[in-house]
Formats: structure tokens, sequence, C-alpha cells
């Protein structure tokens, strides 16, 4: 497959290299200052020192020539777009399915947001499933009859997609100690023009695309770190009692340790990508190969499964691995120091893990032997009723989400334009997202209610400045 692809790397590597040189000083954010030599390498040395609107889409700069050149091919095929069959590029798109590429969700290798008013969602999906109290020995999201597990809202000609969804905010507001008034808006979803009904008690759960930068890091970190950081049973009585969820690994045909998806419902970075190729765009792999509408109206009846190469899984996969960590800026500003303290001081630190160290990751040796500031336990935290999608998912129960890193959190709007946070995109700055934490949180949101303005601004910049 290499060797299709090597005019086309040696243009990338030619144009990237222009563009970096291109990059003025007022676009790249420099090197560690003197004083603080190694919190700026948020990614260890797959850092990159870019606050621009390219930081999330950047090579890790350890990585080898040969490393670079998979890197790029992986780059070539996450931005390809899928079409119907018959067709000689790219064909398996459909029948239904909810977006055409995998950087239309992920746009620059970043955050999505929820649709604004009238607008398809194309950056956030809906997981659907049943209740499921008897349990199937794994604990797996039970399919929806007609929907399977996912609500894809769109399909090819002919082809009914399965619904859309609509989304009504309620505003509400939160009043500090100090009197400042925070305005929070919750979301209603309604599944609006399913081609067939849905059950009464379906269980429905919003996500939002995440930034796709440093998962190979996150994949890096040992299982037995991970596991030293669980409390599920509050031993210490902190409050905090992080859990892990174990999940189905296709590969080992068993439960392994989860790590990715807001439910960390997904064991490794290979098994991630599959299931976004079959859930989000109907393409099946040799990993996943049954079709996202198997037993439906929709399915096209086609024996041409798996549509989507092993080789461009792989590449897919190490280009996700392997995509650069932004570093953190302005680690000498005073309001950005007290900041930090004030997030240690709120306890904030009991899941945002700010220091990780990373192991071996086989064939990725960028990613290796690491130390790293993600800010995350990578573990499963009861947030309360107010976040709670009431929507198992393995041994993640309804309330429960697994702790999003914070690193590059700053250049979200830098990279695409919005501040838009949480799982569901409802919290519109870094202050509503923390207002809105609650169960193992609420000690930290009533810390920082009760904080000055002046304090909740040093925290903020702190939490921007990642």
């Amino acid at each position: 497959m290499k060797s299709n692809y090597l005019l086309y790397t040696a243009f990338l590597v030619g144009f990237l290299c222009i563009m970096i040189t291109a990059c003025g000083s007022e676009d790249l954010i420099g090197s560690p200052t003197p004083d603080n030599p190694t919190k700026a390498l948020s990614g260890g040395e797959t850092t990159v020192f870019d606050a621009t609107s390219h930081a999330f889409s950047t090579p890790a700069p350890n990585l080898s020539a040969e490393g670079l050149t998979e890197h790029l091919i992986g780059d070539r095929e996450f931005e390809a777009v899928f079409v119907t069959v018959p067709a000689e590029v790219n064909p398996g798109l459909g029948p239904v399915y909810n977006n055409i590429s995998c950087i239309n969700c992920h746009a620059r290798d970043g955050r999505g947001r929820a649709p604004t008013s009238g607008e398809k969602f194309t950056s956030m999906l809906f997981r659907v499933s049943l209740p499921n109290p008897n349990g199937d020995g794994t604990g797996a999201p039970v399919p929806v009859p007609g929907f399977g597990t996912q609500i894809n809202n769109r399909a090819i000609f002919g082809v009914s997609p399965e619904g859309e969804v609509r989304i009504n905010y309620t505003e509400g507001q939160i009043t500090t100690t100090d009197g400042v008034i925070v305005h929070l808006r919750t979301p209603k979803y309604t599944v609006i023009d399913p081609y067939q009904p849905l059950p009464d008690d379906v269980e429905l759960s919003p996500r939002v695309a995440p930034v796709v930068f440093g998962l190979g890091l996150l994949e890096a970190i040992p299982e037995a770190t991970i596991l030293a950081l669980a409390d599920e049973t509050d031993e210490n009585s902190d409050g905090i009692s992080g859990k892990a969820n174990f999940v189905w690994d296709v590969q080992k045909n068993g439960l392994s340790l989860g790590r990715f998806g807001w439910k960390a419902n997904q064991p490794t970075l290979l098994q991630q990508v599959a299931s976004a190729y079959n859930d989000d765009m109907g393409v099946t792999t040799s990993l996943l190969p049954r079709e996202n509408s198997s037993g439906q109206p929709q399915h096209d009846g086609r024996s041409d499964d798996p549509e989507l190469s092993d080789e461009i899984l792989e590449a897919v996969t190490f280009y996700v691995q392997t995509l650069a960590v932004p570093a953190r800026r302005d680690l000498d500003d005073p309001v950005v120091q007290r900041g930090e303290q004030l997030f240690e001081m709120a306890g904030c630190t009991g899941c945002h893990i700010p220091t990780l160290q990373t192991g071996v990751l086989p064939d990725v040796p960028a990613v290796s032997n690491q130390t790293i500031y993600p800010y995350t336990d990578l573990l499963l935290h009861d947030m309360g009723p107010g976040l709670a999608d009431n929507r198992p998912d393995f041994l993640a129960d309804g309330s429960e989400w697994r702790t999003p890193p914070l690193w590059g959190v700053g250049l979200i709007k830098t990279v695409n334009g919005h501040t838009n946070l949480l799982h569901d995109g409802r919290a519109r700055g870094i202050l509503e997202a923390i207002l809105w934490h609650g169960g193992e949180a609420d000690a930290s949101r009533e810390a920082v209610q009760q904080m000055s303005t002046s304090e909740r601004d040093a925290l903020v910049a702190f939490v921007e400045s990642l």
C-alpha cells in the first residue's frame, strides 16, 4: 500500500516543512520557559509548540522518517470521503450513516459541537439501547431493533434514514457566593421522524465528537497505572471513587480495560477507529465486518464486506496514535500560577490527574516511555443527576463518565471556533462546565462557587493554559 502513496507523501512532507517555516513568531509559542522546563511539554517528546488553528493537526515531532510516512498516509485516509457503491475510490458508504469522513466529525482533529437550531447533527451523535436488567455477561448495551445502538440520521439515495434528533434548551442559573449569576442551559432531546417507532423505554445518549490528538499516549499508559488510580469503594474517604470500565475486546474475544470514548467503552484505538467507520459511516472492516444496518430494511444485501482494507484501518489508527499534543502556555503568568494552585485546592486533581507516565506501545515508539500532562485518570466517575444520560455502557452506569483529558482545552476556540464543552456540548465555556459537575465532584463545584470572582478567573485562566 505504501508504494501507492510515495509521491503523495513526499509532497506532504515538503508542504509541511514549508508551512512550519512560513509560520511567524506570533503563531508559534516557542520553547519551554527556563522556569518551567517540563510542564510545557504536555505530550512529552510528542509536544508541538503551536497555538494556531493547526495546533491539533501536527504529526508528533519525534516520529521517525518511516513513522512520518505512515502518519501522513493515515492523514490522507482520515480525510477521505466515502461514497456509495459502485465506485473505484472509497466505496461502501451507508446505506445509513451519520457522516462521510472522519474529518467531517473531527474538524482539524478537534472537537465537535451540538447543532444550532435547524442544523442536522454533523459532529455529534446519539447512542441508543434498551434496558438490560438481566445482563448478558458483559454489560454491553442492548441494540434497539431496527436502529442498532446508534441513530443514523443520513442515508444513501432511495434509503430511509433512521431518524433525526431535535435539541431544545432550557435556561437556568446558579449564583456564586459573591453574587455572580452564571447561566446554565439544560438540553432536552427528542427523536423526530423515525422511520419506525422507537420503543418507549429506549435509552438515548448524546455524544459530541472529541479531539483526537494525544490518543496514542493514553493508549500507552500501563493498565496497572490506571487500575492503581481506581478507588471504587472510596477507601480513602475523599469522596472520589474512580472506577475502571471493562469492555468487550473484539481482538481478544474477551473483556479488556476501557480507555476511549465518553464512557471508556472502547479498549483500543484500533477498535475505536473500526467502530467509528462502522457506526458513523456504515463502512465495514475485518475487525467489524457486520453492516450497521444488518437485519434492517435499509441493508443493501451485498456480499462486499469488509469494505475497508486492513492497511487503511491500521494507517488511520497510527495517525490518531501519533498526532502531536499542543504545549501548555503562559506558565510564568502569575494569574495562571494562582489558578493552578486553586485547581488543586478545589480537589480537581482527584480526577484530572496532572502527570502520568506512558509505557511501551508496540510499533509506536514515539509515544512510548513519555512523561505527559493529560489531566485525566481514564476512569469512570459519577457526575451526578444533572449530567446523567441514564444509559449504562458495560460497567459504566447512567450517571458515570470517563474523566476527559484537559490538554488543549484552551485552544478549542482557536481550532474549532467554539467553546462548547462536556459530553453533549451544553456548557458554553469552562466555568459553565465546572458548575455542571455533580456527584463525586460536588465538593469541587462548591469550592469554585465559594471563590471570589478573581479566583474563579484565575482558575479558568489556568485551565485555558493547558
